[in-house]
């Protein structure tokens, strides 16, 4: 299927950046808040080995509670997605030569179990069930976020290309989720963006939905990663719930 072929190829071009990483640099800031290079990948070996254990039909939600904070704590009943990922890093750091060999064995444990699931059978994740071709588009959409977060503070560069055509879609359709998570109601908007080669385009949504966005499809796809807000992303947007779904975007479960 594409997308575990594009979800590789989009590991091959991280890994390929972190070979090129002094110890120096895996140890600074990256662009997640509070979380070095080294934390950065951790986080990222950390889900894949979710992934893995979602897929042995392990409850994902309980593994997490288990090895994150106890009640009250970050992972404890009141804590949100990103402060139990936060407890998980700072329980689990390690050199960055440890990071970095957990990381490749995990991804590529997690897609060999992708590709391996029944592909009509639903796995746990954060936010819900979903079948093993979008939990790959979910895992390419993190490592595409979290390379910008790597590069990004670096000067290194990491270009758009054509699978981001993957988070796009994802972020569309994650929509009614997002809509419903900030007390808004779900509604259909349509999304027209342009492609990476400037002139390709991509369209997600109903011809006739009452609300749109369009612009470039990097901007769309940074924007649902949080990493550019909506209002320097230069997208448009019309209709009554246009900027709302804008707002809201993203690509990731909160």
């Amino acid at each position: 299927m594409a997308v575990f072929d594009d979800l590789s190829a989009e590991e091959e071009r991280l890994e390929s950046i972190l070979l090129g990483l002094s110890d120096a640099e895996w140890r600074s800031e990256s662009g997640a808040a509070g979380w070095t290079v080294a934390d950065v990948v951790l986080h990222l070996a950390q889900s894949e080995e979710g992934v893995v254990a979602s897929t042995a039909g392990a409850d994902l939600r309980s593994a997490i509670a288990a090895r994150s904070a106890g009640p009250g704590g970050p992972g404890g009943p009141g804590g949100t997605v990103n402060d139990r990922a936060d407890e998980l890093v700072r329980a689990e750091r390690a050199a960055p030569t440890e990071v970095f060999a957990r990381w490749r064995q995990a991804r590529r444990d997690a897609l060999d179990a992708l590709r391996a699931a029944d592909p009509q059978q639903p796995l746990t994740w954060v936010a819900g069930p979903v079948k093993p071709a979008t939990l790959a588009t979910t895992r390419l959409a993190e490592h595409w976020a979290h390379g910008l977060d790597i590069t990004g503070p670096l000067g290194i560069d990491f270009a758009d290309n054509e699978r981001l055509r993957h988070i796009a879609w994802l972020a569309h359709r994650t929509l009614p989720y997002a809509l419903t998570m900030a007390g808004e109601q779900p509604t259909e908007v349509r999304c027209e963006l342009t492609a990476p080669d400037g002139t390709s385009h991509w369209t997600f949504g109903p011809e006739n939905a009452g609300s749109s966005i369009s612009g470039q499809a990097g901007a769309f796809c940074r924007v649902g990663a949080q990493r550019l807000s909506p209002e320097a992303s230069g997208l448009r947007t019309t209709g009554p719930h246009g900027a709302t779904a804008l707002r809201v975007l993203r690509t990731y479960a909160v």
